[in-house]
């Protein structure tokens, strides 16, 4: 008799509505951290983009990337974090508000391993790079954009 397929990450954490839950303490949680907010253009953010339509678009993603039916409809990680400019301490106070959802509703170990996974996958979009400054100018163009020279 062959095994049965294992249940996709969407459905082992109860669907839809149980991953709205998290995900609206969780846009919460970053909508107000004071570590988040220090950087003036994530602030400048937070205050700009809807919650209500943040918590959408972030629960859209979620049961898309776990295996759900949904399909993401928002823009790239990239497209819509690169001009932020969000630092390597930013990255871990966003993690570290994340644990504290997951934590807060009791989302089960392995559950929450693989949904690290996935936030993690998109790192490289998000965070910038040490020395970087943003995205690039066009080849040509004047304003001393670009990455800074040590020495």
């Amino acid at each position: 008799m062959p095994d049965q397929e294992k249940p996709s990450l969407y459905d082992r954490l109860g669907g839809v509505y149980n991953i709205a839950t998290v995900v609206d303490d969780f846009i919460d949680r970053l909508m107000g951290d004071p570590r988040l907010n220090a950087n003036p253009r994530v602030d400048e953010a937070h205050h700009r983009v809807s919650p209500a339509g943040f918590k959408f678009l972030a629960t859209e993603m979620v049961c898309w990337a776990t295996g759900g039916p949904q399909t993401y409809s928002g823009r790239s990680m990239g497209d819509s974090h690169r001009h932020l400019m969000i630092t390597d301490q930013e990255w871990q106070a966003m993690l570290d508000d994340f644990q504290h959802s997951l934590d807060r509703f009791g989302v089960p170990q392995p559950e929450q391993e693989e949904l690290k996974a996935i936030v993690d996958s998109t790192k490289e979009s998000i965070v910038l790079r040490p020395f970087q400054e943003g995205p690039e100018e066009p080849v040509g163009t004047t304003g001393g954009g670009g990455a800074r020279r040590s020495g």
